[in-house]
């Protein structure tokens, strides 16, 4: 291994001190980073100058895209307005089939919508919801000889509307609710059929739509699970991510390190949280460039927690299988710097990170995370702030990561 990247690695410490001070930058001297927001745009425009000036990326393109980031929670509303149909139907045409088939069918759908758009993050109901503008950045510092290997860093620059019931009592509290209103849904599927099943309201199908009606304030939490008056800081979730290939440009251009033959570069997707929207239209946008040479993507997402370190070989609710050569790189780098890093996935309920996207357009990438997958309650609450980092869990990572690149590097030599 190279003797340059090794006096990187030592100073881990200094780069996660810089990526601790810049993220506390953003988080206290600049608006919030909703998706679409012009928050959004503005901390994407900030990071790109710190690339371009301080990291010394010939070439960073700002690149916008639209979308409809309402509809990433808003599928919501819709699901359990249609659920509440199949409820209030009962009573008002008490033992009618075509009232319970219509129950029938309202749920079905709702649960359709719902795997489509969050399960899949497919656009099903984006059409539905107001138009907003996101903000890409690709940034890429060239090599000094012919171009034989690239590597992209990404982030994650925007921020997440706040969960309540995560900032209360954690993911036990969150989960449990959501998985109470999903069972409410299918408890009354199952009635619906029974009285389609009778071709009438029985004794006991008319108990049990009473009892069911202990489901019904889940449901209404439902349509205030998130707080979209209140924007996080998103300073672990996930300007932890974007300044992970950051620090490392900046620490490459300070040591005066110039490789041959790999281009590095940093890709900031905005809107993840509105559904990987931004690493969507980005594959979108560079949909056949970078096959000339073999490109890895590193996709961090809330590198928090040192012993959480994860290489997520499976996306997307573990429905998106990430690249083996990508995953088992990094786990190679971790094990070489006796840095803990285990094999995992992002779990069913779990979400996604851009990775997910980048594999979906072809891109040979995987998601490297450092959170408890078991919510914690800093997650997607207030309590994600630049006061609430930990700077081993980021100093190891980039360890991990400038491991990463230059065994990449040394594959270029050969």
């Amino acid at each position: 291994m190279s003797e340059k990247f090794d006096a990187l690695i030592a100073n881990k410490d200094k780069s996660a001190q810089y990526m601790l001070d810049e993220i506390t930058h953003i988080c206290k001297d600049m608006p919030k980073r909703d998706p679409g927001s012009d928050g959004e745009r503005i901390a994407s425009e900030y990071m790109a100058e710190v690339l371009k000036n301080e990291c010394g990326c010939e070439k960073v393109d700002i690149e916008s895209f639209d979308e409809n980031p309402g509809s990433f929670y808003g599928w919501i509303h819709i699901t359990f307005t249609l659920c509440f149909i199949a409820l209030i139907l009962i009573p008002l045409c008490p033992g009618s089939t075509v009232a319970a088939a219509i129950g029938i069918a309202c749920v079905i759908l709702g649960w359709a919508l719902a795997l489509l758009q969050f399960g899949l993050y497919k656009k099903v109901v984006d059409f539905m919801f107001p138009k907003k503008v996101g903000t890409n950045v690709t940034a890429i510092k060239s090599c000094t000889g012919e171009v034989k290997r690239r590597i992209f860093f990404n982030g994650h620059q925007d921020a997440a509307w706040e969960w309540p019931a995560n900032f209360l009592g954690g993911g036990v509290l969150f989960e449990g609710l959501i998985i109470i209103a999903a069972i409410g849904t299918l408890y009354y599927l199952g009635l619906d059929i029974s009285i389609l099943v009778a071709g009438t309201l029985t004794a006991t199908a008319k108990k049990m739509a009473y009892i069911g009606l202990v489901f019904v304030p889940f449901w209404i939490y439902m349509f205030f699970m998130w707080n979209r008056n209140r924007i996080v800081d998103g300073a672990n979730d996930n300007l932890s991510g974007c300044y992970m290939g950051i620090a490392i440009l900046k620490a490459m251009k300070e040591a005066g390190i110039e490789l041959e033959n790999t281009e590095v570069g940093v890709i900031l997707s905005g809107s993840e949280e509105a559904g990987l929207r931004g690493s969507k239209a980005w594959c979108e946008a560079h949909k056949g460039e970078f096959q000339d040479v073999p490109t890895f993507i590193y996709s961090y997402d809330t590198i928090h927690d040192p012993k959480y370190l994860l290489t997520n070989y499976r996306d997307l609710n573990a429905t998106v299988k990430a690249d083996k050569d990508v995953s088992d790189l990094f786990m190679e780098a971790a094990a070489e710097l006796n840095i803990q890093c285990k094999k995992g996935m992002v779990p069913p309920l779990g979400g996604a990170t851009d990775n997910a996207a980048f594999a979906q357009g072809g891109f040979r990438s995987t998601g490297i995370t450092g959170l408890n997958h078991n919510l914690e309650n800093y997650y997607h609450t207030r309590r994600d702030s630049y006061d609430n980092m930990d700077l081993k869990g980021l100093a190891d990572c980039y360890a991990v990561s400038v491991r990463v690149l230059d065994k990449f590097d040394e594959g270029a030599k050969q």
